[in-house]
């Protein structure tokens, strides 16, 4: 399959002789839960732990068949994943999901909302069956869980005040020009903003609190992805968006893509909806545009990265 074009100029999407290092959208270490956790919640719709690290090909999808459900973590961060007004599951993820599960034979999809931190932690511990969160791919995260490949591309941007006073484009314009930067919680744009230079980062709870921060003149921008920033500023009369960018650390292109995770138990749940993943993704990407363009993704976020060349 070929990549979009709009992916080949080196700011869109990776070259394939650049490091695969980039970090989450998350911060990494919010990942981080033990075994003990893990074992004291049971073995629900699966017959044992793996070791920590280990790969096996488990039965969970044959389970989820039977029972006619999936439960699928969320963090409630629009527009990746979240609970509607009518208690369902909606966002680019879920929506990805529900066409998928369907196709594998499971009719309902009941989503779980925790905190992004706990996603990881309540997947290895059971509590859903898959994380639909948007989650970033990254080197680290692979060690603990199995992605499929990525669903999109994500660039960055800032939530400014109303006409970008200061000029800001990249995370280096705040550092050379002694501006002031928040981002929230857990954030991969902290770690972003620090290999910048940028000792000093604001950590808020969301985009929500980044625009008041803003609009006071406590910071003078809240970095986040390209589309949590724009659906945040969005009939905005204070703030407004920067355009995108790439982030870049230790001088190479920190690339965000997210996917779906899956327990290291369950390969074979991996695999078969990496499969009807894949599918979505032909014809340019048609089918999968139809179910993801409602929430703001377009052509510009697909990629045909691999969560294999993601994980490194």
């Amino acid at each position: 399959m070929a990549r979009p074009q709009a992916h080949r100029s080196g700011t869109h999407d990776r070259p394939h002789d650049s490091p695969r290092t980039g970090l989450s959208r998350r911060s990494l270490l919010a990942g981080a839960v033990s075994l003990g956790a893990a074992g004291a919640l049971g073995a629900a719709g699966c017959s044992r732990v793996p070791d920590d690290g280990k790969v096996l090909g488990g039965s969970l999808l044959e389970t989820l068949r039977d029972q006619g459900s999936v439960k699928i973590g969320i963090a409630s961060e629009p527009p990746f994943g979240y609970v509607g007004d009518d208690g369902q599951a909606t966002g680019e993820a879920p929506a990805i999901a529900e066409v998928i599960f369907k196709r594998l034979g499971i009719d309902e999809v009941k989503p779980v909302p925790v905190d992004f931190g706990a996603l990881i932690p309540g997947l290895k511990a059971r509590q859903f069956d898959v994380v639909s969160a948007g989650m970033y791919i990254n080197p680290i995260r692979c060690e603990q869980v199995l992605f499929a490949d990525p669903d999109y591309l994500m660039l960055d941007s800032f939530i400014v005040r109303k006409g970008n006073p200061h000029g800001i484009r990249t995370y280096e314009d705040v550092k050379t020009k002694g501006l002031r930067l928040a981002s929230g919680k857990a954030y991969a744009q902290i770690d972003y903003a620090k290999a910048a230079g940028i000792a000093d980062v604001l950590v808020l709870p969301d985009q929500v609190a980044g625009i008041d921060a803003v609009a006071q003149g406590r910071v003078d921008a809240f970095a986040g992805t390209r589309i949590t920033v724009k659906s945040a500023v969005e009939g905005s009369g204070r703030v407004s968006a920067t355009e995108p960018f790439q982030p870049v650390m230790d001088g190479k292109p920190a690339y965000g893509a997210g996917g779906f995770a899956f327990r290291l138990s369950e390969k074979n749940f991996r695999d078969a909806f990496n499969e009807e993943l894949l599918k979505l993704k032909e014809n340019d990407y048609k089918e999968l545009l139809e179910i993801v363009s409602p929430f703001g993704f377009g052509m510009a976020d697909m990629t045909d990265l691999t969560a294999k060349e993601l994980c490194g």
